[in-house]
């Protein structure tokens, strides 16, 4: 009985690595693979999961990678998902859109301060840039309140108070917004068209949006118009607190007469820069 030639084809067949699909990319490669995987989301956060799904990284990879990059301000967390931090977004030269965004940050952040040392609560000033508001100001109390903002950051302005008031009181940007990909960031998080609109009615009756735990569950929120002399909002004031503790309407009165002290200001600086 000859059983040599059955010897060889009882072994199993080791496969090259190249046959096996091992992933050759350097640490650094994939870094970048996670960052590229951002896309379109950068500002406004994508889960771990999606990232490796993108990137065509492992979940545990991915979330590796994420830490090292956490650690350098490359990305930060928001939640369950990551953005760009505040090291990448400054890796930009200043545009015009960012001189703007000075000039609005010089002219308004007195009156921040004056609404901040009214209320004692987080308070914050915010413009908007395409369907997304970016805080240009933020002053805190000693206790820090946990927020999904930062100072340059970026959120989407559906889910937002700051948000809410440009899309109020902006044709432009309220169609913008509500073309907008809309996500439920929280359960209380507006999605449905309808539902939007019609809080976006009570916001121009009002002249005060409410976010009430809708881009964190924690986290409630009433923001006012700071009005240019063209008739929509130049920036928004907003001061926010935790759902459990915060009283919107102690405090309505008083954001509405620091955001009519900021749009009064705004006037005179644009009438001087027309007399000019």
């Amino acid at each position: 009985m000859e059983f040599t030639e059955l010897r060889l084809e009882s072994q199993p067949r080791r496969l090259s690595s190249d046959a096996a699909g091992k992933d050759r990319r350097t640490s650094v490669d994939k870094a970048v693979c996670v960052l590229k995987a951002f896309g379109d989301d950068a500002n406004v956060g994508v889960g771990v999961s999606e990232l490796s799904r993108r990137a065509d990284l492992s979940k545990s990879t991915t979330f590796r990678l994420l830490a090292m990059l956490e650690k350098s301000e490359m990305v930060e967390r928001i939640g369950t998902a990551y953005r760009f931090g505040p090291a990448i977004q400054s890796l930009g030269g200043q545009d015009e859109s960012s001189r703007r965004h000075d000039q609005a940050r010089d002219l308004l952040t007195p009156f921040l301060a004056d609404l901040f040392v009214a209320t004692r609560l987080t308070v914050q000033l915010a413009v908007l840039e395409g369907q997304h508001v970016i805080y240009l100001n933020k002053l805190e109390g000693h206790q820090r309140l946990r927020t999904p903002s930062r100072i340059g950051g970026h959120m989407p302005a559906y889910c937002t108070g700051v948000g809410k008031v440009f899309m109020a009181f902006d044709p432009a940007a309220e169609a913008d917004g509500l073309r907008a990909e809309r996500h439920r960031w929280t359960p209380n998080t507006i999605v449905d068209e309808q539902a939007l609109r019609v809080e976006l009615a009570r916001v121009r009756v009002e002249g005060i949006a409410h976010d009430r735990g809708e881009s964190l569950e924690t986290l409630n929120c009433i923001a006012a118009p700071v009005m240019s002399r063209r008739g929509v909002p130049l920036a928004a004031l907003s001061v926010s607190g935790r759902a459990d503790a915060f009283r919107p309407q102690e405090h309505e009165h008083t954001l509405r007469q620091v955001a009519l002290a900021a749009s009064r200001a705004v006037a005179r600086f644009e009438a001087r820069l027309a007399a000019a």
